[in-house]
């Protein structure tokens, strides 16, 4: 479920929300993801069972939302002088969200579980908060003539976060400052 869907029935209490949020990122921390259950997430919250299953079917939809919340704001960045200035300060945010943030953690672990449970990969399709923000990051620079009209910008999206996805989680890698300038070089480059 997105984001942006209304749920019918009473209204979400913002309050119970942010609780149910913050479990889950507590617990994906000290237990990990395949130990959550939706029963450890509403006796963590403070709320029943019932208030959570209003909101959302699976732990995997509670993670992608507390995730794609924090996400929001730590991949966010401004628009920049050059495309490749703009560019060079998204994939550093990107490199600090997969190895330093807990919502990088909760992504992280939403796409390894994504590798073996259909579900889960049909969630992270619908709403991916790492692809939306590299998007608006492609997007904006089209719109400011930066990059091509003509470009499609999910295939940009992903040719922009794919090396320092592939660097963080297949090799576990650090991407130091030379190594984003380079892969921001590359991108700009090939457009």
């Amino acid at each position: 479920m997105t984001q942006t869907e209304r749920h019918v029935g009473r209204p979400r209490s913002e309050e119970a929300r942010a609780a149910v949020l913050r479990a889950v990122d507590d617990m994906l921390v000290e237990q990990g993801y395949a130990a959550m259950t939706m029963k450890g997430i509403a006796e963590r919250a403070g709320v029943g069972r019932q208030t959570v299953y209003r909101w959302w079917s699976t732990k995997a939809e509670i993670l992608l939302e507390a995730s794609a919340t924090d996400a929001a704001g730590e991949l966010t960045v401004e628009s920049g002088s050059t495309v490749r200035g703009e560019v060079e300060h998204f994939l550093a945010a990107v490199v600090r969200f997969l190895t330093e943030s807990d919502a990088g953690l909760a992504y992280r672990a939403l796409i390894g579980e994504a590798q073996h449970d259909a579900k889960v990969a049909r969630l992270m399709a619908g709403a991916d908060p790492l692809g939306d923000a590299a998007r608006a990051v492609v997007a904006r620079n089209q719109q400011a003539g930066r990059l091509p009209a003509g470009l499609d910008p999910s295939a940009a999206a992903a040719e922009l976060v794919g090396p320092v996805v592939f660097r963080v989680l297949v090799q576990g890698a650090s991407v130091g400052r030379t190594e984003i300038a380079a892969m921001a070089g590359r991108f700009v480059r090939q457009e």
